[in-house]
């Protein structure tokens, strides 16, 4: 939901001249700017690194629902992914603005009583 809106504010943007969008399933949006890259598997993108390159910035607005997953589960999908997708992406891009979309309640202090706020708060240093 989030990413959706990114993403129109991206394309309606007169100084943003191209969006890729690496997705876990298409958006279905056609537009001139837009270019879409549907991936299974977000922590290998050695497949797709030669997509990477050439971008100044990157808004990273994937999410899950803590609901029923494990804090361990919940932690590779929300840190680990991330990490793993901005170093990635620095080494590619070593100039490039990372931007960490994130939900409200998040703790970057670790230490919620929320399963999720914590891991979704660290700051990855």
């Amino acid at each position: 939901m989030v990413g959706q809106g990114v993403l129109r504010e991206c394309l309606l943007a007169d100084d943003v001249d191209s969006v890729l969008a690496i997705v876990r399933t298409p958006a279905g949006q056609q537009h001139a700017k837009l270019q879409e890259i549907t991936s299974t598997d977000l922590f290998d993108l050695a497949t797709i690194e030669s997509h990477l390159t050439g971008f100044d910035a990157c808004f990273f607005c994937l999410g899950v629902s803590a609901a029923g997953m494990s804090e361990q589960d919940y932690r590779r999908l929300t840190y680990d992914l991330t990490m793993s997708v901005a170093k990635t992406l620095s080494r590619l891009n070593p100039g490039m603005t990372f931007v960490y979309v994130s939900g409200a309640g998040t703790d970057s202090s670790e230490r919620s009583r929320m399963m999720w706020a914590p891991g979704k708060g660290q700051d990855g240093k």
